[in-house]
């Protein structure tokens, strides 16, 4: 059995109220268990619509996942519609009843007559057992196909994946380990990373190499396949090990690793202390800076320079450099950056300074922001545009700003 489809349901999940975590998690489980995901939908809660979804995933996995709709209120529906599907009719359970009775009078709460609904299973099936909540899940078998209900709270269901789910997948799974491996990337497009790598990212080889872009930063993900898990870890490792030849330095990490956290690993190893100077991303580059622990050994302060008053009254920018340069230009970077150094004693300093938008108040576009970066060999500026929203400009610029300290590390 190695064909699965993952069915999310909710009607909040479906209006933009709460964003599905629970798919990418039973993704990356599911996978590395040898198994393949070939379908996921979101579903509303409607008794119709999960049935219909039930259908057509069945086509083609031999086992479907479903997270939510196992409540008590009367939106959840999970329960009747699999029921449904499966053309029989739910049974009261008088040991889930039970269990759920003592859970609520551990807590000395009052359990309310509307749980009584979560003790009802479809005939035949089995209960899944959960450790943290009321909602006990659900497991099914008809037409060789395997059914599985989990709650919708990412961590119950997470739990009750890993106990009940996948030990029972793991016994019906032909013999495939699943090994993969993630690089993250960043100071280059999607479609540059792919015409690099040439023919590794082609669908019909193994390993695998998909591609996800979040926030400038791109992850490869090496997923290779082999009859033992040894040799599917040394396929996965010996093309990270090529694509990390081909691509250089775009390649900032691996597996979870974060921009700031390259960053904060590479000042540590050579003991150089870093201070920032920002203007149109607020603060976010010191954020980013210390939003990982341990940063007071790399990171001595930082100054907000929103208004061209504060960069002269703070940073001693001259009035003469923005008034024949603007705010937002190379000079006023540059000036920034010196001037940080100076004031911090820092050995590193980076300033950045741009029109995040919405509006511009001049001949400058939004998106257009400058970059600058101080060391004890002088100071070098980088031109960005960034086309996109308000948000997005100001994250991209902090990023940009953290992979530019990052590459000035690593060619010191």
């Amino acid at each position: 059995m190695n064909k699965a489809a993952i069915i999310s349901i909710g009607n909040e999940l479906l209006n933009g109220f709460t964003t599905d975590t629970n798919t990418p998690f039973i993704c990356d489980k599911l996978i590395r268990s040898g198994v393949e995901v070939v379908c996921s939908l979101k579903l509303p809660d409607d008794i119709e619509k999960i049935c219909e979804g039930l259908e057509f995933v069945s086509r083609d996995a031999e086992a479907i996942i479903i997270t939510g709709g196992l409540g008590p209120t009367d939106d959840d529906l999970t329960r009747q519609a699999l029921a449904h599907f499966l053309k029989v009719e739910l049974e009261f359970n008088e040991r889930v009843f039970e269990n759920m009775r003592q859970y609520f009078i551990s807590r000395n709460y009052q359990m309310a007559e509307k749980n009584r609904v979560q003790a009802y299973f479809p005939k035949g099936s089995e209960p899944l057992p959960n450790p943290i909540g009321t909602a006990e899940g659900i497991a099914a078998c008809a037409d060789g196909k395997l059914y599985f209900a989990l709650p919708g709270v990412p961590s119950e269901m997470e739990k009750m994946l890993q106990y009940s789910v996948l030990p029972k997948l793991s016994k019906t799974a032909k013999s495939k380990a699943i090994f993969i491996k993630k690089l993250k990337c960043f100071g280059a497009g999607e479609s540059t990373i792919a015409q690099m790598l040439g023919d590794v990212m082609q669908r019909n080889r193994n390993p695998l190499v998909n591609c996800t872009v979040r926030q400038g930063v791109i992850t490869l993900h090496i997923v290779a396949a082999a009859a033992d898990e040894q040799k599917a870890k040394t396929m996965a490792l010996a093309q990270a090990e090529n694509s990390k030849d081909i691509l250089g330095e775009l390649v900032f990490g691996e597996d979870d690793q974060s921009l700031s956290q390259a960053v904060a690993e590479k000042l540590t190893k050579e003991g150089k202390t870093v201070a920032v100077a920002e203007s149109c991303t607020g603060g976010l580059l010191a954020k980013m800076l210390t939003d990982i622990a341990g940063s007071s050994r790399y990171f001595t302060c930082g100054w907000v320079t929103y208004s061209n008053d504060a960069k002269i009254r703070e940073l001693g920018v001259p009035v003469d450099l923005i008034e024949k340069y603007g705010a937002v230009s190379e000079q006023v970077a540059m000036a920034m950056a010196t001037a940080a150094r100076k004031k911090s004693g820092s050995d590193i300093t980076v300033a950045i300074t741009g029109i995040a938008g919405p509006g511009s108040t001049g001949q400058k576009p939004v998106g257009l922001v400058y970059i600058a970066i101080a060391d004890k060999t002088g100071c070098r500026v980088e031109q960005r545009n960034f086309r996109a929203d308000r948000e997005s400009v100001r994250i991209r610029a902090a990023q940009t700003a953290l992979n530019m300290l990052r590459i000035t590390l690593k060619n010191r």
